[in-house]
């Protein structure tokens, strides 16, 4: 379903959207409303065995629209190693999720923006490395939905698992 808006002709997409920021040590979560007007932050997951199925269990109790993951680039735009390890990791956790629909969007600088808010906001050392993840996927996820709103369309790329 679509709903108009800005009376320009543009439709947004309605329905909740999980986003996720895969990290080495940690997965941050966050969801938006199912008018895809506010992101907020959900979860931090730690890295290591079951991950993937505390993901998995997330997406499916919302049952989203879609999952938005990270997809670090350079500035240049480039992928590097980085973007490669997300790929494949991304490939991995959408083949759990089925059919749910993953979407790649570019993250450059999710970090170190959700890493001056929550600067600005007071929060120091630990604090902050526990929810730093969880904000840059509330900052990814507001950019998915803020552009989709202004143009029309979704950024980034649905992921291809190949035969779904």
């Amino acid at each position: 379903m679509t709903v108009p808006f800005g009376g320009k002709g543009r439709a947004m997409r309605t329905g909740v959207r999980v986003a996720v920021d895969l990290g080495d040590v940690r997965i941050g979560i966050a969801v938006c409303d199912s008018s895809g007007l506010l992101a907020v932050p959900l979860e931090t997951i730690r890295r290591g065995p079951g991950d993937f199925d505390r993901l998995a269990e997330i997406v499916r109790s919302y049952a989203p629209l879609e999952v938005v993951i990270g997809l670090p680039r350079s500035l240049s735009g480039r992928e590097g190693p980085a973007a490669t390890k997300v790929r494949e990791i991304a490939h991995e956790i959408g083949e759990r999720l089925t059919p749910v629909p993953v979407r790649l969007v570019d993250e450059r600088l999710t970090t170190v923006t959700a890493e001056r808010v929550l600067s600005s906001r007071g929060r120091k050392g630990a604090r902050r490395r526990a929810v730093v993840d969880q904000a840059a996927a509330v900052v990814l996820l507001q950019h998915v939905l803020d552009s989709e709103r202004g143009t029309g369309s979704a950024p980034g790329e649905i992921l291809d698992l190949g035969g779904r």
